[in-house]
């Protein structure tokens, strides 16, 4: 198994980094209410990470329509769980189905001794067995790296911020401008924080990608399924995919970019059948990958890599 150190250094130095925020943000606060025990904010913002810690996994099943998909039903989905578990050396997560509408797949849970994968109902008639298997071991890789709940936690902070900013900005109470002044700091972090955030969780599909095939996958299957899952999210209407944008940080591919993904995609499938092969994948190895300023910067903007940098760091793996 890769040595996972530098992605567990980003994730401790970002918590550490938004706690600092959220908490010279709140001694602000304190300091401009009158209140000597700053304490009492504080401590209220961390029964808020707390609460999104515990009952986040909760909130993201109720929120994606999950339910327990039984062995019975899916006798191969099981065995591919269970085989990527023994591979990744952790005990079985639970599986769900999730009854919405985009072809896709994610994990949650609060650590690798209770982890969840859920897949989407479209997912099972778009791929293949090796590349459902593919996207499996992706989301095995997340618990594995029990990078999940950290991003659930800290994403909660940029909204705290957000609201602190909204508070003071338009209180009426400017008392020289100090609330105002609040107010801004307030957003700048927010800003700050959304970016941290999202650079995270960027950095954590990579470390996904690269465990799949750690676990015995081929990474021409989960290339090959990335590209049909940005098709099938390129399908769906609008409304279908607001309804989870709020939680698409957890699917395999930012399915809001899934229309720029499917014309990446298209650049690197040379025979245009819909796939990408192994030997495809083994063309653009060797192939130098031009990322315009554009899509550098929407990048700067996703919850998950560009995909061609993405597809280019699989290529090198086979």
């Amino acid at each position: 198994m890769r040595n996972t150190w530098k992605l567990k250094l980003r994730m401790i130095l970002t918590s550490v980094v938004m706690f600092t925020i959220v908490y010279f943000l709140i001694m602000l606060v304190g300091s401009f209410l009158g209140i000597s025990s700053w304490k009492l904010y504080f401590g209220a913002s961390l029964v808020i990470v707390f609460l999104q810690y515990w009952f986040g996994p909760s909130i993201v099943k109720r929120s994606m329509n999950v339910r327990p998909l039984s062995e019975a039903e899916a006798p191969h989905i099981h065995q591919m769980v269970q085989e990527l578990a023994d591979a990744a050396g952790i005990q079985k997560p639970e599986i769900g189905l999730s009854e919405i509408n985009i072809p896709n797949a994610f994990a949650y849970g609060r650590s690798s001794r209770n982890g969840h994968i859920a897949i989407t109902r479209p997912i099972l008639g778009l791929l293949d067995r090796d590349e459902l298997k593919a996207v499996i071991g992706h989301e095995m890789g997340h618990i594995k790296h029990n990078d999940m709940i950290v991003t659930a936690a800290v994403s909660v902070i940029p909204m705290i911020c957000y609201y602190i900013a909204l508070s003071f900005m338009f209180s009426g109470d400017n008392d020289n401008g100090g609330a105002f002044v609040i107010g801004i700091l307030g957003y700048v972090f927010y800003l700050i924080g959304q970016l941290l955030v999202l650079f995270i969780s960027r950095t954590r599909e990579y470390y996904a990608d690269e465990a799949s095939v750690e676990f015995g996958n081929r990474p021409a299957a989960l290339v090959s399924a990335l590209y049909k899952l940005s098709y099938g999210a390129a399908r769906c209407d609008e409304k279908t995919i607001s309804e989870v944008n709020t939680n698409r940080a957890f699917f395999v591919n930012d399915v809001n970019n899934a229309r720029n993904d499917v014309s990446d995609f298209q650049q690197i499938d040379f025979d245009s059948d819909g796939k990408i092969s192994d030997e495809e994948l083994r063309r653009l190895a060797n192939s130098d990958v031009e990322i315009s300023r554009k899509n550098g910067l929407m990048e700067l903007l996703s919850t998950h890599p560009d995909s061609l940098k993405r597809v280019k760091r699989l290529a090198e793996l086979e």
